[in-house]
């Protein structure tokens, strides 16, 4: 097949262009590289940088597409209340122009990644992909609004649309900014070389780690699968972690020493998030295969351990 993935330098889209042009598929890779980096990806992805609002530059390169995966967009939840307006620009303005090329071009199916954080709190959990979306950030409202435009769009010209609400992904590629850092790689990087992990809040709340190769197979088999037209689909590892027992788990795998330290002024976002995964089972023949503690073990395999720890 042959497959358009935007954002294609960033963590995970650099992990499912990898794969696909692994599998033999001609891949184009579009990015900005804001935040991505093109040195991730294989020499066998055609890649072009640009912006995903630069919409003659997409209609150049959609045609004889078979799928297209959106992936560009910004992603910090804490930036996006900072710059709302910038958010919306990205990632709503640029998933309607992609949409209005694909139209023009005629390419017949897309992939939307979205984000778990569109459901906020929700009162029963795991959450399923009928609850009511509940965004309490700039961020997620931005992704919410896309899979609106997204299957909208998608209805009125007759081409196949899937969203994927991703929940908290990670593993190894994941970008590690100065600000705003993920906190599986905050936490590992902490714990490594005896530093200072904080926890906002009490520790209490949860959330759903999926590590980056299940939430590819989940993408992979989006491409394909039969019967899925507007549908949005959850993709997570289905398991509730809260953020003191993945302090307690970064410590265990990396044998470091780190102080730990709350910041009960900090509420620490959502009190609960779990993703059901039903419906991914049902459509996608997904069933995530990497626990949490392995997946912590591999990234830091892959991105802590050549660093040289701390001596006290």
């Amino acid at each position: 097949m042959r497959y358009l993935i935007t954002g294609a330098a960033g963590f995970l889209g650099s992990a499912l262009a990898n794969r696909l042009a692994a599998e033999g598929h001609v891949v184009l890779g579009v990015d900005d590289l804001s935040t991505g980096d093109e040195r991730t990806l294989s020499k066998e992805i055609q890649f072009i940088r640009g912006d995903v609002n630069d919409r003659p530059k997409l209609w150049s390169l959609l045609h004889d597409v078979d799928c297209v995966y959106h992936l560009a967009a910004k992603v910090s939840v804490p930036e996006s209340v900072l710059y709302p307006r910038e958010y919306n620009h990205v990632n709503v303005g640029g998933t309607v122009t992609l949409m209005e090329a694909m139209r023009d071009v005629g390419v017949r199916r897309v992939v939307f990644v979205s984000s778990g954080t569109v459901y906020g709190n929700q009162p029963v959990q795991p959450v399923s992909e009928s609850a009511v979306p509940n965004p309490r950030a700039p961020y997620a409202v931005s992704k919410l609004a896309a899979e609106y435009y997204v299957k909208s769009i998608g209805a009125l010209w007759g081409i196949e649309t899937v969203c994927l609400r991703v929940f908290n992904a990670y593993g190894p590629g994941q970008r590690i900014p100065p600000v705003h850092t993920p906190v599986i790689p905050s936490f590992l990087r902490q714990a490594w070389e005896n530093g200072t992990i904080v926890i906002h809040g009490d520790g209490n709340q949860t959330r759903d780690y999926v590590y980056v190769d299940d939430v590819v197979a989940a993408m992979h088999a989006a491409s394909t699968a039969p019967e899925i037209n507007t549908l949005t689909i959850n993709v997570g590892s289905g398991t509730e972690t809260s953020v003191k027992d993945l302090a307690r788990l970064a410590v265990e795998v990396t044998g470091g020493h780190p102080e730990i330290v709350y910041n009960p002024r900090n509420e620490g976002g959502l009190s609960r998030l779990c993703a059901d995964l039903t419906l991914a089972r049902e459509t996608l023949g997904y069933e995530p295969k990497t626990q949490l503690i392995d997946g912590l073990k591999k990234t830091l395999e892959h991105e802590i351990q050549p660093l040289t720890p701390s001596v006290e």
